[in-house]
């Protein structure tokens, strides 16, 4: 619903939301405090906000996204001006129209005393797990952002795939463009599991083009374990093999090399 206030129409926000949805006012408020409503281009949380006539508010309600719940993220390393997290599965790096709540930048902004600006830096899939950079000021964000723009930020992944991989005791090189863009993704051979038929790898990317590692392996006949989307005969109750593992880069604000790792995780 998207709608324009009008001169008699009730000035509090809860009010005219739900005088124009019929739903009750604790459903709006809960929906609006998760990020479903906006005013304009913002997102607009707080109930009792006064409208003025010419406002143009939105309502994106769904309550199955509502409902949705995520576990937290935890803090890898709080840098001052940006902060490194793992990310679980099933929580969004950040928010879409219709909820911002299971989201990431969500629980980022809201971890700090007192509170800090959130910027995402870079993503991974929602069903996909491991560690996530967030700047807390623009300038990091713009540094932090060249990194990867520039290909100076090394990022590595421990992924199962289907089957057994050819070559089991070299490396490998899928640059097969994505969306007619190039995409580069680098692969070591961990291990191979005869029991489950799958394969534990090491994974780089030179760039980060959309669900990148899950297309790549697909295409070449062997899909990520537990991928909803791509495949077939790789479902797993464990979910979506695939984590971000390790992040190296040469901070640009402190100017220290920085390697944060997730070493329960790391392949031998």
């Amino acid at each position: 619903m998207t709608r324009t206030v009008g001169a008699d129409d009730p000035q509090i926000a809860c009010d005219f939301l739900a005088a124009y949805t019929d739903l009750s006012k604790a459903r709006v408020k809960d929906a609006m405090a998760k990020g479903a409503a906006w005013l304009g281009r913002r997102r607009l949380r707080r109930a009792k906000t006064t409208l003025r006539t010419g406002d143009v508010l939105s309502f994106h309600y769904d309550p199955a996204i509502l409902a949705l719940n995520a576990d937290p993220a935890g803090l890898v390393e709080d840098r001052g001006r940006y902060s490194v997290w793992n990310k679980p599965p099933g929580r969004l790096c950040q928010g879409t129209l219709y909820a911002d709540h299971c989201s990431l930048l969500y629980q980022t902004e809201r971890y700090f005393t007192p509170r800090r600006k959130v910027w995402l830096i870079h993503r991974i899939d929602r069903e996909a797990s491991g560690l996530v950079l967030v700047a807390h000021d623009k300038g990091a964000a713009a540094k932090l952002s060249a990194l990867f723009r520039d290909r100076h930020m090394d990022k590595r992944y421990r992924v199962t795939v289907l089957g057994k991989m050819a070559g089991l005791e070299g490396k490998g090189r899928i640059d097969a463009p994505l969306d007619g863009r190039e995409a580069i993704t680098e692969y070591e051979v961990a291990r191979y599991q005869e029991d489950f038929d799958t394969t534990d790898l090491r994974v780089r990317i030179h760039t980060g083009r959309r669900h990148q590692i899950r297309r790549h392996f697909d295409g070449i006949g062997h899909p990520v374990m537990g991928d909803p989307r791509y495949g077939e005969g790789n479902k797993s109750g464990a979910g979506l093999q695939l984590t971000a593992v390790s992040l190296a880069f040469t901070c640009p604000i402190a100017g220290d090399h920085c390697h944060f790792r997730l070493d329960s995780l790391l392949l031998p």
